[in-house]
């Protein structure tokens, strides 16, 4: 698959803002800067502002206060069709009436470009898309992994220097969107283009992203790679929204432990002596195939049993096996100081 024919532009936003009436902002003059040529997730809640941020890069949503710059350009009061962007809507938004062929081809014959040539050039990105040969299927005779080709290729017919994708791959089965996101994936790093890409999964943007932006009421918590985001949370929500982590309440104050750093025991067990410890009580044990996961809380908490658990670990099987536990059993749940990441109060 040959490049695209422009090169990829960075995207910066500063004091970015979104209001509608009166009341806390839907996006609160935020910053960022996402490199060209790079894959960037912005990922929250429903309701963080993150599909707001998006359609105001994309011009779809006008700023209320703050700027949007594509590379050196300031495009924050350009019309979505002068801006250099494209868009990949979450429902695909293909016409229902026209083949794939037409519906890629469609912004061109907008613009008035004869028939001959705006189906040549959309049969080529078809071609590159892997959709060439069925061109001339209307949406609904195509399946969703199908459809999302043909948006990709329609979004691309615009040559833009950035591709926003809103949710694009929320509409398709478990499996399907596995294999779509490593297509996606493939697909910005051939074509060379910039990638921003809302998404609410946090498994989604952990492969897919360069960068993760994660939001929350309308504020960036934290911009990292999804190494540094998973692995070093700059707040107790990024820790307790990315999943993973348990957030416990130390005298020196509060820290996070992954799930799988966390080790289960008996209370007679003999501990190290620089071994952190609590006191807990199993209330769930779910089978997950490699592991078993199980949910504790602290012992003397007047919690009732299966109540959503305050802490997880991930018990590899085999050591399950050996030592198991049932709910309502007191243990010991313990980690090395040095695997504790503290987060700010």
């Amino acid at each position: 698959m040959d490049t695209i024919n422009t090169q990829p532009a960075s995207i910066e936003v500063v004091a970015l803002t979104k209001r509608y009436g009166v009341g806390k902002p839907a996006v609160d003059a935020i910053n960022l800067y996402v490199e060209g040529g790079s894959y960037c997730c912005l990922l929250g809640p429903s309701g963080c502002g993150k599909s707001t941020t998006l359609r105001m890069i994309a011009g779809h949503e006008s700023a209320s206060g703050g700027d949007i710059l594509l590379g050196n350009k300031n495009i924050t009061d350009l019309p979505a069709s002068s801006r250099g962007s494209a868009m990949m809507f979450q429902s695909f938004a293909l016409f229902p009436h026209l083949s794939a062929l037409d519906n890629v081809a469609f912004s061109l014959k907008m613009k008035g470009m004869p028939k001959p040539q705006r189906h040549a050039k959309a049969q080529e990105l078809l071609e590159r898309v892997a959709m060439g040969h069925l061109a001339e299927r209307k949406p609904a005779e195509l399946s969703g992994g199908q459809q999302q080709r043909v948006a990709l290729a329609r979004a691309l017919i615009t040559q833009p220097r950035v591709l926003l994708l809103d949710e694009p791959l929320s509409a398709l089965d478990p499996f399907l969107r596995i294999q779509m996101r490593a297509e996606l994936r493939r697909w910005q790093k051939e074509l060379g283009l910039t990638f921003i890409h809302v998404t609410h999964s946090q498994e989604e943007a952990m492969a897919l992203a360069d960068q993760m932006v994660v939001m929350n009421n309308g504020v960036i918590e934290q911009v990292g790679s999804p190494h540094t985001v998973y692995n070093q949370p700059a707040s107790e929500f990024v820790a307790r929204f990315m999943g993973g982590h348990n957030i416990i309440e130390t005298a020196q104050g509060k820290i996070g432990v992954r799930t799988d750093h966390v080790q289960v025991s008996a209370p007679n067990s003999s501990f190290n002596t620089t071994t952190a410890r609590l006191p807990v009580v199993i209330t769930d044990v779910e089978y997950q195939g490699t592991y078993i996961l199980l949910g504790m809380q602290q012992e003397g908490r007047e919690r009732a049993l299966h109540a959503t658990a305050e802490f997880s670990a991930m018990v590899p099987e085999h050591q399950f096996t050996r030592t198991p536990f049932g709910v309502g059993q007191r243990a010991v749940m313990h980690w090395q100081p040095e695997q504790a990441h503290p987060l700010p109060q």
